[in-house]
């Protein structure tokens, strides 16, 4: 089989091991000898199977705070990963949620984009991100200045890629309604042989999340001050302190917890909280991989993980009102935790390696075949 000779991998940063970072640890075991490149790299941070890559880095990396504040280096991301020689490499596979898939490659370099979503910050999220009370002046106002400048880049760079991938249905229609493409469907990896089903309800709802605007976790602080139910919160980020001046004495803030910690959380609670729209959502997941129920919001990814009345219940308006309704809803209801494990295996880990590596194959072939006529 014709195979490409040299193998480059593009993931937007290395500084935490979250959903994407899992993503790109399967792409890392599949593609061992690939060259990895990231516009920054806090080292230590993610998996053994990333860390041992040959990784290179931007000029962002050099820059002051850029691991810990790489945001704020937004309108120099296009810069930065177009100076990227990616002259080398047959085959790019970038993992991209922002500005991955705008690397250059040669023009006939085969181009693979397994994408979280067209860049959230500059569009569907914009105001979460930078509206009115949510960021600074001077970051609001620079972020104006470049917002026209990045818009057009994104769709622009967008033509560069030549195979869509997109994590979720809810993803895959955001690629086709900004960059005009059409996308291939293949659901990011959940480990779930790591959990096993839990009998245990120690009677608290639970929330693993980041602790920023998009995630909507104040809906749920504000659904569970009326509840006086307990909710147990897990995550940091630029929310926290505001949520935690708001939240009532039946609600904790743990802080950020490693994996083992957090999966001894989902065998405890009664049902997962999860109350944002999300590109798809490993969480849920994982709480099902647990037989334990999960109450989201009717959008994005969690159309694609749950089935109502079967894995949870979904609420519909993004309300405190309609989320504690639907939580009263829960205490109504039986789930059967065979039936909400078993589905949690088709995004199984396994199932997704098996499913890009096919999927790499075939483009491959294909390519190869058109460039020899």
């Amino acid at each position: 089989m014709n195979r490409p000779k040299n193998i480059a991998i593009i993931h937007d940063w290395l500084v935490s091991m979250r959903g994407g970072e899992k993503v790109l640890e399967v792409l890392c075991e599949l593609y061992p000898n690939a060259t990895l490149f990231t516009l920054v790299q806090d080292k230590g941070k993610c998996s053994p199977a990333i860390e041992r890559m040959n990784i290179k880095t931007s000029f962002l990396q050099k820059l002051p705070s850029s691991t810990k504040k790489y945001q704020y280096y937004l309108p120099l991301f296009p810069t930065a990963i177009e100076q990227f020689d990616m002259s080398d490499f047959d085959l790019v596979i970038s993992s991209s949620h922002a500005a991955a898939k705008g690397v250059i490659v040669r023009n006939d370099a085969l181009h693979i984009c397994y994408c979280y979503t067209p860049m959230r910050y500059i569009w569907d999220q914009y105001e979460q991100y930078f509206g009115k009370g949510r960021a600074s002046f001077i970051t609001r106002f620079a972020m104006k200045l470049s917002l026209n400048y990045l818009r057009k880049w994104d769709v622009a760079s967008s033509k560069r890629v030549n195979e869509f991938i997109g994590i979720s249905n809810a993803v895959r229609e955001r690629i086709n309604r900004i960059y005009n493409r059409d996308a291939a469907v293949i659901f990011p990896p959940v480990d779930v042989d790591r959990f096993s089903i839990s009998k245990t309800d120690d009677g608290y709802f639970l929330i693993v999340s980041a602790l920023v605007p998009y995630k909507m976790v104040d809906l749920a602080v504000e659904a569970f001050n009326k509840l006086r139910e307990r909710l147990i919160i897990i995550g940091t980020g630029n929310q926290e302190q505001r949520l935690k001046a708001v939240a009532k004495k039946n609600i904790e803030f743990l802080g950020w917890a490693d994996d083992n910690t957090v999966k001894k959380y989902y065998e405890g609670c009664r049902a997962l909280i999860f109350p944002g729209e999300e590109d798809f959502g490993i969480v849920p997941v994982e709480a099902m991989a647990c037989g334990k129920p999960v109450v989201a919001f009717r959008k994005g990814g969690a159309l694609d993980t749950m089935i109502e009345g079967i894995t949870g219940l979904f609420f519909n308006d993004p309300t405190a009102e309609s989320l504690a309704q639907c939580v009263r809803e829960l205490f109504k209801r039986s789930f059967d935790q065979n039936k909400i494990r078993e589905h949690a295996f088709q995004f199984d880990r396994k199932i997704f390696k098996k499913a890009i590596g096919l999927f790499v194959e075939i483009k491959w072939e294909e390519h190869s075949k058109n460039l020899n006529g």
